[in-house]
């Protein structure tokens, strides 16, 4: 489910969007593996979330992000792969669309500035590190999270939480949501079975009843080797201190 750069694989108000995601996670039961992603209605909360595409919107897609809080206000959450990885090194050239839908980018298109990312991804592609904070370039003079809003970042969570998982497959120019629960894949990575999240859709940010983002699509497997069943890295005290580094 999850994709390299190079050959993309993977790669409403606050409170009524609470709402929604908390009644389908617990709607859902234990029929979560028979779900399937829908096409996510226009709702604020969701404009922060973006493609990864090269050069413009319509470019080459390589990915999945969106905005987190930060000092700068000009922060995004992905997975590491969709920007680096050992053997290509980084990935240039890349641009960020939020909300973006059947062609239209309502806030423009957000030069990709830096990457930060554990050296210890940058040695070995240790899926124990797949998440990478990126800085974008300000538009017209304003920065993304003034134009789109941010999501704030949520470490040390655990598992069992009702969570959104928004990104967009590289087929389609809408994106996709599904709601469910998180479990544990291991004692440090996360999982979510919602079906269709393929090629493009790692970097989905996973967003907790309260908005925050606990997840991001990657990981184990690069996030998943089938589009029912996604990973992420549990978000602890390493992507604190990532996040820490990012904003420095």
């Amino acid at each position: 489910m999850a994709s390299r750069p190079v050959r993309p694989a993977r790669a409403a108000r606050t409170v009524a969007l609470a709402a929604l995601l908390l009644a389908a996670a617990m709607a859902c039961g234990g029929e979560q593996r028979d779900r399937t992603a829908e096409v996510a209605p226009p709702n604020p909360a969701w404009d922060r979330v973006g493609t990864l595409s090269v050069r413009t919107a319509q470019g080459p897609r390589a990915c999945t992000a969106s905005v987190v809080q930060s000092p700068r206000r000009n922060l995004l959450v992905t997975a590491a792969h969709c920007v680096q990885s050992r053997r290509i090194g980084l990935l240039d050239g890349l641009v960020f669309t939020p909300g973006y839908r059947n062609g239209y980018s309502p806030y423009g298109s957000w030069q990709v500035e830096s990457v930060t990312v554990d050296p210890r991804w940058v040695a070995d592609d240790d899926p124990e590190y797949d998440v990478a904070f990126v800085t974008v370039r300000a538009l017209n003079g304003r920065q993304v999270e003034d134009a789109v809003g941010g999501n704030p970042l949520g470490t040390g969570q655990g598992f069992g939480l009702a969570v959104s998982v928004t990104g967009y497959p590289n087929e389609r120019d809408e994106p996709i949501t599904c709601s469910g629960l998180t479990s544990s894949q291991s004692p440090t990575q996360e999982r979510f079975d919602c079906g269709g999240y393929t090629d493009g859709t790692s970097g989905s940010p996973w967003l907790t009843t309260n908005g925050r983002v606990i997840g991001v699509i990657g990981g184990y497997q690069e996030g998943g080797e089938t589009e029912g069943t996604s990973y992420s890295v549990a978000f602890d005290d390493r992507v604190a201190e990532l996040y820490q580094l990012a904003v420095e």
